[in-house]
């Protein structure tokens, strides 16, 4: 069973330490929360996770099935397993969605092929036919009109838009282990509970083979995927863990509970 371990992660950015010593461990069939306030370092831990450049990784492993990745490109660490849904997904003109797709799926899929049957092994690419049809399912689980696939990539989308194709990518690219970082941020309630359901559909689709670590700073989305552990997290380290109760504990005390001398601020998240 793939699990994603983080031992005593630190990292920074320029001068500044953000992660403090990091530790944990995500299993296939979980799924994990990871609740913070403004500035506690959660986007940096996912940024951290997929090989963002700009951060420095001073001390720690991240280990995927058992394997130290902090070497590894950002795609390689996708072709291993590893997925990324972004707070703040990027717009790529002139790149349709259905494109980047088949690219993406192809390029996935012949990095796993090959790496359990040898570099050498010849890959070849389902037909555009068999990727469509699976795209379109994956689309109508999210509520997303077939005119998507002709549209550059989050090109002129609204925020719900834009949340909705990160988990197209993870419903179409099957990873051992999704990160969700921020998902919920700008969704009103009901892009909430059909991005929410495209997870927990793609949850239930892998039959335990899909890891989940969903980042955020409120409870709502808790309410739609129901995690197995909670953690929080403050000043770059988590500080309390439990079962799902205690997002509930949060909602209703807050992360002072947690942190009596904090302070939440903006900036990194």
């Amino acid at each position: 069973m793939t699990s994603l371990e983080i031992k005593n992660l630190h990292a920074r950015i320029e001068d500044n330490e953000i992660l403090k010593g990091v530790n944990l461990t995500i299993k296939q069939g979980e799924i994990h929360a990871l609740m913070g306030p403004n500035g506690s370092g959660k986007s940096t831990l996912a940024y951290v996770l997929m090989g963002h450049p700009s951060y420095e990784v001073t001390e720690g492993e991240i280990l995927l099935d058992g394997e130290n990745i902090l070497e590894l490109a950002p795609d390689e660490r996708a072709q291993a397993g590893l997925f990324l849904a972004f707070q703040y997904p990027t717009a790529i003109p002139g790149v349709n969605v259905a494109n980047f797709l088949r690219l993406s799926v192809n390029a996935i899929k012949k990095a796993r092929f090959q790496q359990e049957r040898g570099a050498d092994a010849e890959y070849k690419a389902p037909p555009v036919a068999e990727f469509r049809k699976r795209l379109v399912e994956k689309m109508n689980i999210l509520k997303m009109d077939r005119s998507f696939m002709a549209r550059y990539l989050n090109e002129g989308f609204s925020g719900g838009e834009k949340k909705r194709m990160e988990i197209l990518q993870l419903a179409m690219l099957e990873p051992k282990i999704a990160v969700m970082d921020e998902t919920d941020s700008g969704l009103d309630i009901d892009a909430l509970r059909v991005v929410a359901d495209g997870v927990n559909a793609q949850f239930a689709e892998s039959g335990g083979n899909l890891g989940v670590l969903v980042i955020t700073h409120y409870q709502r989305i808790l309410n739609y995927i129901e995690p197995d552990f909670v953690h929080v997290f403050v000043d770059g380290k988590i500080v309390e863990e439990g079962g799902s109760e205690l997002a509930h504990k949060l909602e209703a005390q807050g992360y002072k509970a947690f942190a009596p001398e904090l302070v939440e601020t903006g900036g990194e998240s």
